[in-house]
């Protein structure tokens, strides 16, 4: 299991302490907020003093967030960094849906097709829209869908430096993409932060969220064969209000997942990594348990905002919306894979959590008493 990382603490990114403790070991302290070269990674949990005890949930690390402001409400090790599984798919969706059209035309190669793991069922030389292939990534997890996408963007080198480069622009820090799909790969990771942020991104865009939301459809088969399709996020049908979300499992990330309710007009994102097969349970348990929790002070916020990220720090989005072709995508990044925008984007990040921070209640250690 990879390791939290850990850096330097200093005085001028300090957005917010709050006590951590992982069960009985010694309290570390940290802030909920974006990882940044100054900041700890936080080990335990994290919730306001006054708030509703919290659910049992056994996955190593989790987030709860209003999905409308960003405030964080609880999170136990949100930083930390582990296999995402196919919730990473969520992070190749949004770096994909601006740079393909989806009435456009795609044909899988065989080692699209011959991916391991989860597949919707494409056939090698067939035709399909890339319509179709989304809904095929978001809602059954298709391996198979999100090579052929990847295929369709210049190839899976090209397509994981633009998902790195999304992430960096939404502020995800702790994600590394290494593969399109969310198989195993060596220094694959993402954090429970960062599946809340780019949930919280997904869900502003109509596309993204039609995927999501969608319960049932199908995609093209061999011949004039149709082969349905009916998404396997299993709060769609369970939990009331659910938007969407994605789940994830492989043999080293375990179970995986992020979603998004709404109830009474409040909206709420939960993210868990290393979660056990009961991760849709667990997902429900912190749902309640926010949804309860009306009158908590945040312990820290999904810094940027979807807006200000669009307003402030997405430069180069207009630009990918007009969907360039692949190899113009490529030249546009630098050495590293990065927008040269970047580091003008984190300096205004950084002046939006300075204007934006303001002290929270003392957090209290799970299951403490209140007072």
């Amino acid at each position: 299991m990879p390791m939290p990382l850990r850096t330097p603490l200093t005085l001028t990114a300090i957005a917010l302490t709050v006590l951590a403790v992982a069960g009985p070991a010694a309290a570390v302290s940290d802030g909920v907020g974006p990882r940044g070269g100054d900041r700890l990674s936080e080990r335990g949990v994290v919730v306001d003093r006054e708030a509703p005890d919290l659910p049992d949930v056994a996955a190593a690390s989790w987030l709860v967030a209003d999905l409308d402001t960003g405030e964080v409400l609880a999170a136990k090790d949100p930083h930390g960094r582990y296999a995402p599984a196919s919730t990473l798919k969520t992070l190749t969706a949004l770096a994909l849906l601006p740079v393909i059209e989806p009435t456009r035309r795609v044909v899988p190669t065989y080692d699209d097709v011959a991916v391991d793991g989860s597949k919707v069922g494409l056939v090698e030389r067939s035709s399909y829209s890339a319509s179709e292939l989304f809904g095929a990534l978001l809602m059954v997890s298709g391996n198979d869908a999100a090579n052929a996408l990847a295929t369709a963007a210049g190839g899976q080198a090209a397509t994981t430096r633009l998902m790195n480069a999304t992430a960096r622009e939404l502020g995800a820090r702790d994600t590394v993409a290494v593969n399109p799909h969310g198989l195993d790969a060596p220094g694959q990771v993402s954090s429970a932060y960062d599946l809340a942020l780019f949930a919280r991104a997904g869900l502003a865009q109509p596309a993204f969220a039609g995927y999501v939301a969608t319960r049932r459809s199908s995609i093209t088969g061999s011949g004039v064969e149709r082969i349905d399709i009916v998404n396997k996020n299993k709060l769609l049908t369970s939990y009331e209000g659910t938007i969407g979300g994605k789940n994830g499992f492989t043999t080293t990330a375990r179970a995986s997942y992020v979603g998004a309710a709404e109830r009474d007009g409040r909206r709420l994102v939960v993210s868990l990594l290393k979660a056990t097969p009961k991760v849709f349970d667990e997902a429900a348990k912190l749902l309640d348990w926010g949804f309860a929790a009306t009158r908590v002070a945040p312990v820290g916020a999904l810094v940027p905002s979807v807006e200000e990220s669009a307003a402030a720090a997405l430069p180069t989005v207009p630009a990918l919306r007009t969907f360039a072709p692949a190899a113009e995508l490529a030249a546009a990044q630098d050495a590293t894979g990065l927008p040269v925008t970047l580091a003008g984007m984190a300096l205004a990040a950084a002046a939006l959590w300075s204007v934006r921070h303001r002290p929270a209640a003392a957090p209290r250690p799970v299951g403490a008493g209140r007072g």
